[in-house]
């Protein structure tokens, strides 16, 4: 007995002294590489690397040529003496244009995106710290990509493809922020994230509803924020930077600071940023029509129309913000990973400065239309499992508690009720996924998904002169809105140049409203709906070569009926009310893209998608009745009755082009082209533009960088969209558009100039300066309701905490 223990002992050892790990690396970022091809001829042997850049080498010993090879990096020829000499960590240098790159929102799992059939983009750290954005609405223009609308100031509302608002979903650190009262109006909910807390944005285009569920129309945009780091020595790391900013277009004045400090197995990162944003002021060159030369002040008890100094001011624009965030992490052993986070979010109130230039009878129409302050407060809880069992290899538990707060405060010109619209969405999400590697070739991502929203509405009016309330009608029911899903997603991979994969996903929904009849005689007083809609999707990405890509994907999304579109009472636009339609059902979007990326001689990169989007069953605001009358009085105005209904197919088609040359000595250049058509059928038959499909727009950067210089010289455009060109509900909106030679509005093409410079003076200090809009040009982005900044100066600086 005593020698076969022995001989166990031998064995064993003998096991781990030939067992060799080597580690895979990115030479730029030292990030452990996934799925790094090694690969001995000689020995016949085939080996990829783990999620952690690691692969058990022993089968290789004494082979004299292992290629190592990744898509988007250099091949790397070596002899194991080679490896061993490298201490078997290897670094692989990036080629000057990566077709791959790891992203993890596509199926909530790090993937790269040279297998990934979606079209899916990363916003670097590195561009978003030149490009100095002041919002993360903002943060997502910077890509080139995306279509930035604003109604004020404290707002921005992305466009992709056709579709924005609540055809759109956001995520925050995996977690979903759409929430039941997300409008087919434009939103400002983006504005809630803290870019100096971002480290890493991801834009899915297309559908996403497979993994994220209702509302991934047109594409997924998610937010990774500051991640706790653990120290791998003894004692603590510490890290973290200083930032403060200012914009002379609207007198920002914002301060920012973070720090992460870490041991081997606990880690905390701490985050607050503050922002003061004044008026914003408009560029001098452009039409007149955007011009506002007055705005209304409250003196001796009534109204008066004021007449401004500088009419370039959008007056009212000016708000404040303040974020701040908290995350810890604990990792007890390499198994298990706890994560805990809490953001929160408030600006003050802010100016509808859209609503403030429309005019009635030739006076202003509104004394006062504002938001009250935007709240948003998530605590969420990660818990991640990584060990092979016979389901799962790894699995993530995502917990979230979200509440949402906004309200918004009218009052007509010269009128002493100012209305109050209060609303708060508490919103609770559970998660569960799992990932499963079968074998080599095959990868299955599967998970289920519950969500609840919770949604309270008060309306109330204040008569400015006795200072007395009343109640009055609410924005919303007092509503609940559930959603059930389970999911999977499949992944073959037969070969390096060869990916295919599926999903399915089914989403179980229910909605409950009670309404109140005091102040609107509905014919109902309940709403309950309770459905299922079933998504899928088929992709597959090839690659001919190491510089070719081609993929192809078909997917479907849906929208389902949420409490916004089911209860909502407000006045779309002059002259018409919406009011609430307790029949609705889920909206469906099938979509079919292509894409093709080459890279020619490591000089020049092309990259071109094309897509093709039906919705069906669209929701879309439509002429209706209440109680037999086709017209109610709304506001101290007679008013169309309109309601949301399932009355429409929309067609979206278009592309997406890039390109991008390298130059020796540091120089490259690059664009972005993005063209869209949107089509609604309307009641009659007959077909409208639609409203969220804007003109062709783009992106034009020259870039030099040199060591610790990083200079950028850059022009966006727009076309111009025709009046015939509208959406038929764009069409009289006189506040926002300009008045061609006819005196019908219409959307003016425009550009700007703007240069940005950063340079890392030492280690541990960084400025960064700029000037946008060069020529001052007065411009409108197609469908916004202010003006964006005039020749605006930025100055910045960074101090950062190294450890």
């Amino acid at each position: 007995m005593r020698n076969i223990l022995l001989l166990y002992l031998f064995l064993g050892s003998s096991t781990i002294a030939f067992s060799q790990t080597i580690t895979v690396k990115d030479a730029n970022t030292s990030e452990p590489i996934e799925m790094v091809t090694i690969v001995s001829e000689e020995l016949q042997e085939f080996i990829n690397t783990d999620h952690y850049g690691k692969a058990d080498i022993s089968a290789l010993a004494g082979a004299q040529a292992i290629q190592i090879q990744r898509l988007g990096y250099q091949l790397k020829t070596l002899s194991y003496e080679d490896l061993k000499s490298s201490n078997f960590v290897i670094l692989l240098q990036p080629n000057n244009f990566n077709l791959n790159e790891v992203v993890i929102s596509a199926t909530r799992w790090r993937q790269n995106t040279g297998d990934i059939p979606a079209k899916v983009i990363s916003i670097s750290p590195e561009e978003v710290e030149l490009q100095n954005p002041q919002t993360a609405a903002d943060l997502l223009g910077v890509s080139g990509k995306v279509y930035i609308q604003k109604s004020q100031q404290g707002g921005g509302s992305p466009m992709i493809r056709g579709f924005a608002t609540n055809r759109l979903l956001y995520t925050v650190d995996g977690i979903r922020m759409n929430n039941a009262i997300f409008r087919g109006g434009n939103i400002q909910n983006v504005i809630s994230l803290d870019p100096f807390a971002t480290e890493n944005t991801e834009i899915v285009f297309g559908p996403g509803s497979v993994i994220y569920g209702s509302d991934a129309i047109g594409g997924v945009m998610s937010f990774q924020t500051l991640s706790p780091e653990f120290s791998d020595t003894g004692s603590a790391k510490i890290s973290g930077k200083v930032n403060s900013r200012f914009f002379s277009a609207n007198n920002e004045k914002t301060i920012h600071a973070d720090i992460k400090y870490g041991w081997k197995k606990w880690a905390f990162v701490t985050s607050a940023s503050r922002w003061d944003y004044d008026h914003l002021r408009q560029g001098s060159n452009g039409p007149d029509d955007y011009l506002k030369t007055y705005h209304v002040e409250r003196i001796e008890g009534e109204d008066r129309v004021v007449e401004q100094g500088d009419p370039l001011m959008q007056n009212p624009t000016a708000y404040t913000q303040k974020n701040f965030m908290q995350k810890v992490r604990f990792q007890p052993n390499e198994y298990w990973d706890f994560q805990y986070g809490f953001h929160y979010s408030e600006t003050s109130d802010y100016g509808r400065y859209d609503r403030l230039n429309r005019e009635m009878d030739g006076e202003p129409g509104y004394a006062e239309w504002k938001y009250g302050p935007q709240k948003w407060m998530m605590n969420n809880l990660n818990i991640t499992h990584s060990k092979e069992t016979k389901a799962f290899d790894q699995l993530s538990i995502r917990l979230a508690h979200q509440q949402f707060e906004e309200s918004r405060i009218d009052r007509n010109f010269q009128s002493e009720i100012r209305r109050i619209r209060e609303e708060k969405v508490d919103a609770y999400s559970a998660n569960i996924d799992f990932i499963k590697k079968i074998g080599q070739k095959n990868t299955v991502f599967y998970g289920a998904e519950y969500i609840l929203n919770q949604v309270e509405s008060n309306g109330k009016q204040e008569d400015i002169i006795s200072g007395n309330f009343a109640n009055s009608p609410s924005r919303y029911p007092q509503s609940e809105w559930i959603s059930m899903a389970i999911y999977t997603n499949y992944e073959y991979k037969p070969s390096d140049d060869f990916t295919l994969q599926s999903g399915l996903r089914y989403n179980h929904y229910l909605l409950n409203a009670n309404f109140d009849t005091t102040f609107y005689a509905f014919p109902f007083t309940q709403a309950n709906i309770n459905n299922g809609a079933l998504t899928g999707s088929l992709g597959m990405v090839y690659h001919p070569g190491d510089s070719w890509s081609v993929n192809a994907n078909f997917g479907t999304a849906f929208r389902a009926p949420n409490v916004d579109d089911v209860g909502k009472i407000f006045d779309s636009e002059p002259g018409a009310v919406v009011i609430p339609n307790p029949n609705l059902t889920a909206e469906y979007a099938y979509n079919w893209d292509l894409g093709i990326a080459k890279v020619f001689n490591d000089f020049l990169k092309l990259d071109f998608t094309a897509y093709y989007t039906i919705l069906n069953n669209a929701m879309v605001r439509r002429n209706s009745q209440l109680n037999g009358q086709d017209s109610i009085v709304f506001d101290g105005e007679r008013s169309q009755v309109q309601s949301i209904q399932n009355a429409a197919i929309a067609n979206v088609y278009g592309f997406q082009a890039g390109m991008e040359m390298k130059f020796p000595g540091g120089i490259d250049l690059s664009s972005d082209l993005n063209y869209q058509i949107g089509k609604e059928e309307l009641d009659d038959g007959s077909v409208s533009p639609s409203r969220h499909a804007p003109p062709l727009f783009g992106t034009t950067r020259l870039n030099f960088k040199s060591g610790d210089l990083n200079i950028q010289l850059y022009a966006n455009y727009q076309a111009e969209r025709l009046h015939s060109e509208l959406a038929i509900e764009e069409k009289r909106k006189t506040e926002i558009y300009a008045l061609d030679e006819e005196g019908n509005t219409f959307a003016p093409a425009w550009y700007t100039l703007n240069f940005k410079m950063s340079y890392q003076l030492w280690d541990d200090f960084s400025l960064n300066t700029g000037i946008e809009n060069i020529t001052d040009q007065r411009y409108r982005p197609y469908s916004s309701g202010m003006s964006g900044p005039g020749r605006n100066y930025i100055f910045s600086v960074a101090y950062r905490i190294l450890n």
